[in-house]
């Protein structure tokens, strides 16, 4: 006879198991203008789930010179969010490649800003609330989640097409261990000259440059055994983001390296992830 433990468990797994199969992915979305090979993956809430749905663009990391849409972070935040009530929109953009004569910066800015306009400019079809999206992504991705957040049309990074008319301004940002003062850092292949060669560039692709009080809230999330992105890099826009009066918190994951998803074995940061999307981006909830 079976323990009623053992039914439990095994009624649970199966419940687990009928949630993550009840969010439907669309893959290889085309978002970007005609002629661009980049697409993105859709991911759609269980139908169980009723009402508008708030958005949230998904940024892959890589060095702004490789990754994917639908490495094993993004799918893992992807699923997490959509079972969540978050149609979740996962890119792909412009990277370097040191053999094309065009810079991928700001090109890849960009890219992220137009997927921000396409939830918006399908908001209707995907039964999504236009005036909820949120972003989110690790390393690159984290920068450049952080820069779609901080720069406003006045700051020339809005692409003019397409959907020009269309806002790409969001109501908060999750950074994952992302570079934010790129100054500081190190020389990146992406801007295609030293931190000595130009500073301004540099000084253009930070994100500290951009801080104002009217920035979204953020959340930042870094891990302290990582040898790729110092900690500095999130505590120091924490910092800036606090003396501006800007809603934020850091969480600082004790042994973490530098790539991690929601789950790392360190601690499972998806309780912290959902409650900071749910209270800016389902309003009465």
């Amino acid at each position: 006879m079976m323990h009623h433990s053992s039914i439990l468990l095994i009624s649970l797994l199966l419940s687990a198991n009928l949630l993550a199969q009840e969010v439907k992915i669309e893959k290889d979305i085309p978002f970007l203008p005609e002629g661009r090979k980049e697409k993105a993956d859709l991911y759609l809430p269980p139908s169980s789930l009723s009402g508008k749905y708030p958005g949230i663009v998904i940024i892959h990391g890589g060095g702004w010179t490789g990754g994917v849409k639908d490495a094993k972070r993004e799918i893992n935040i992807g699923t997490t969010l959509a079972n969540e009530g978050y149609v979740c929109l996962s890119i792909d953009y412009q990277l370097h490649d040191p053999a094309s004569p065009i810079s991928a910066w700001p090109q890849n800015l960009h890219d992220c800003k137009t997927a921000v306009r396409w939830l918006r400019a399908n908001a209707e079809k995907l039964n999504l609330d236009p005036d909820h999206i949120g972003v989110i992504g690790g390393s690159a991705g984290g920068h450049l989640a952080a820069m779609v957040g901080v720069t406003q049309p006045k700051d020339g990074l809005d692409p003019t097409s397409p959907y020009g008319d269309i806002s790409c301004a969001v109501n908060c940002v999750v950074d994952l261990y992302g570079p934010n003062d790129v100054s500081t850092w190190k020389d990146v292949a992406v801007l295609r000259k030293t931190r000595t060669e130009d500073p301004a560039l540099y000084a253009q692709f930070s994100v500290l440059t951009y801080l104002d009080k009217n920035d979204p809230p953020f959340l930042i999330l870094h891990g302290t055994a990582d040898k790729t992105v110092p900690v500095e890099q999130s505590t120091k826009l924490a910092e800036a983001l606090t003396k501006l009066g800007v809603e934020n918190h850091v969480e600082i994951i004790e042994g973490a390296p530098h790539t991690f998803h929601l789950q790392p074995k360190q601690k499972d940061l998806r309780p912290l992830v959902i409650a900071f999307f749910d209270k800016h981006l389902k309003p009465g909830s």
